[in-house]
This record gives C-alpha cells, structure tokens and sequence, in this order.
C-alpha cells in the first residue's frame, strides 16, 4: 500500500488556480509572503493542522511555476494537480486526485485557498455537526449589515430583510461521489456554481448552516492582506 492509502482518514480540497485578478499585481494573492511565508502556507496549516485532517489535494494552475513543490505539509501528504479556468472545474479535478482510500460515500472537504485565518474551534464544529448531517454542512456567518438593492441608476430600489441571510464561507463538507455528481450536472447545464453547496442545492438538497467566526475572511483586497497581517501580529 501507499503512505497515502495507509493514512485513510478526512481529506481537503484547496482550489489555488485563481489568478486574483481584483486583487491586484502581478503575484498570485496565494503565492504572497506574509510573516516570511506564503499565504498559501497559513492556509494549509489551519487545515492540516487540525488532528482529523490527514492530507489535502492543492489544484494549481497550469504550468504554475511558483508552486514549491511540496510533497507533504504538518507531517501529512499533499498533492497537486492541474486545476481548470473556473472554480468548479478546479474542484472536480481536486475530487478526482483524491487519493483511492478516499472512498466515494466519504466526506471531503473543500477550503479557499486565500482563507488563511480559518479558526480550529469553526473546523470542529463544522466536522462534528456536519459528518452528523445526511447532506453535509458549511462554515458560515449571519448578515449583520444592513442590505441595499440598487437600481440601474444606482439609486437605492429598496431594503432587504437580512433574516435568515448567511455569508457562505469555506471549509464545505460534502461526500465525494455526491460533490463530484452535483458539480458535474450543474457544469453540463451551463450553470456557473460559486460554491460547492450551489452545486448541492441544484440537487434538491439541503447542507447545514454551521455559524462560523468572521474572523474567516477571504484575501480580496490588499486591505485583507493588512488584516491578516494585524492578526499574526496579535497572535504571535
């Protein structure tokens, strides 16, 4: 057998082929150094650090060069592969670069690659109520802000209730096979799905809510970099 199919366990799906066009520069936003390591970095070691965390697939851009070349992450396996021009064709190759001891009724996780700052507390309450679940569960957080839809013009149309509105952040957990088909359908009906649940709920289903920490956020802007940045310093 291979160290991979020795190590069995809960798997992870990073999606790293995104260019980061809005944030900026030349640099993919993943592939910045911050506090002498790559964001990338942060990244994979709030998951794997996490003791039912046992390896994670990175889908890279093709022909990335600035990928390190690591082979394992933590202590545990990592590998890559080539990943496709939309989210969730990155997704669907990750999925099919699991390792075979990742069986198809087996959850999967699947995480942002610029979400570095994923706290251990929301990892647990995500697998334990969402492996609980038949469909599977989100990290996400309530809309605090009050809501605005705008007009053509720009001006103000009207208010939306914000109750019962969630932020959708990352990890997501759902079964492999089960992702892989929701994906797959929604990819041969042209429907562009911005998360893996999107994909789910095309299929009737409904993924559990788990309230995670806003802390969560996702590098989009340089003015995310800064604070992620702020929040090192602090926890160091």
């Amino acid at each position: 057998m291979t160290p991979d199919q020795l190590r069995g366990g809960l798997w992870a799906v990073v999606p790293a082929a995104g260019r980061g066009a809005r944030f900026g520069g030349d640099v993919p936003k993943q592939y910045l150094e911050v506090a002498g390591e790559l964001l990338l970095a942060h990244t994979l070691r709030a998951l794997l650090a996490h003791p039912k965390v046992h390896g994670a697939v990175v889908v890279l851009a093709e022909g990335d060069v600035r990928w390190p070349g690591w082979r394992e992450f933590e202590g545990k396996p990592l590998r890559t592969c080539a990943g496709g021009d939309a989210r969730a064709d990155s997704v669907l190759a990750g999925l099919a670069a699991l390792p075979d001891s990742v069986r198809a009724d087996d959850f999967v996780l699947v995480h942002d690659a610029a979400r570095p700052n994923l706290p251990a507390a929301d990892l647990d309450q995500l697998l334990e109520r969402g492996r609980n679940d038949p469909v599977g569960a989100i990290l996400a957080a309530p809309v605090r802000d009050t809501l605005k839809r705008s007009g053509d013009d720009g001006g103000i149309d009207r208010t939306e209730p914000r109750e019962r509105l969630w932020r959708a952040l990352t990890p997501q957990l759902f079964r492999r096979l089960q992702l892989t088909r929701a994906l797959e359908s929604a990819r041969a009906a042209g429907v562009d799905v911005t998360d893996e649940s999107m994909a789910i709920e095309r299929q009737g289903q409904r993924p559990l809510l788990v309230e995670g920490s806003d802390d969560n956020f996702k590098i989009t802007t340089p003015a995310d970099l800064a604070r992620f940045e702020f929040a090192l310093s602090r926890r160091s």
